[in-house]
């Protein structure tokens, strides 16, 4: 039994040093922050909405010939008397297979279990669709918030708490978790580290957003 668990181990280590060894270092503009939000605070238009931004900056800079997708989850919503209910939004499902380079070139992630496990999102590595670093923390202003409503693995919170200003359609009532694009934050704990999971906003108007350290931006990948 233990020789079988060597071998599949060993196996499974081939496998990654493989899909490694094939990933290019460098590629088309394929993930970048967004150089601004929708002015609305957290209300992009929902998913669909925070998809066409995207997809505008991504055209105004010269790629637009891909799919591109907002790195935003969505908590289920439970069935009532009136609707049917709506299943989670997980962003991790959202943005393709991989691999992303950012629009200087640079690798950020092989897959998305790399994405996940052992991100190369940092600031200087997450660069806006214009090639611009993204201001962070010891910054002024400091804008390192990025919208997600994601856990670190890459889902949709459950639907008790409002993780998404209602689905990313409010700029009053609820609010947003954020990760750190730049992975700094108040203290040296793994929350502050995170680039998709780091705290949730004050609020989800452009005001309560940019208190906590945002602005508004969120993640955009090429599904294709």
């Amino acid at each position: 039994m233990r020789k079988i668990k060597l071998i599949a181990a060993s196996a499974a280590a081939a496998a990654l040093l493989a899909a490694c060894a094939t990933t290019p270092a460098t590629g088309p503009m394929s993930f970048f922050v967004t150089s601004a939000g929708s002015g609305k605070g957290a209300d992009l238009g929902g998913i669909a909405g925070a998809d066409a931004i995207c997809q505008r900056l991504g055209a105004a800079a010269g790629a637009g010939g891909k799919a591109w997708r907002a790195y935003l989850s969505t908590p289920p919503v439970l069935p009532s008397a009136t609707s049917p209910g709506a299943a989670a939004v997980h962003a991790r499902d959202r943005i393709g297979a991989g691999p992303w380079f950012n629009a200087k070139g640079v690798l950020v992630a092989s897959n998305v279990a790399n994405l996940h496990s052992g991100s190369g999102i940092t600031k200087e590595v997450a660069l806006d669709e214009r090639g611009n670093v993204v201001k962070g923390r010891g910054d002024t202003p400091n804008e390192h918030d990025m919208l997600t409503g994601s856990r670190e693995d890459g889902t949709a919170f459950a639907p008790q708490t409002d993780t998404t200003c209602k689905g990313w359609t409010s700029s009053t009532d609820g609010s947003a978790v954020v990760g750190h694009h730049d992975r700094t934050g108040p203290n040296a704990d793994n929350w502050s580290k995170s680039w998709n999971f780091s705290h949730q906003s004050a609020g989800c108007s452009q005001e309560a957003l940019v208190r906590t350290g945002g602005a508004g931006r969120f993640y955009c990948f090429a599904s294709n």
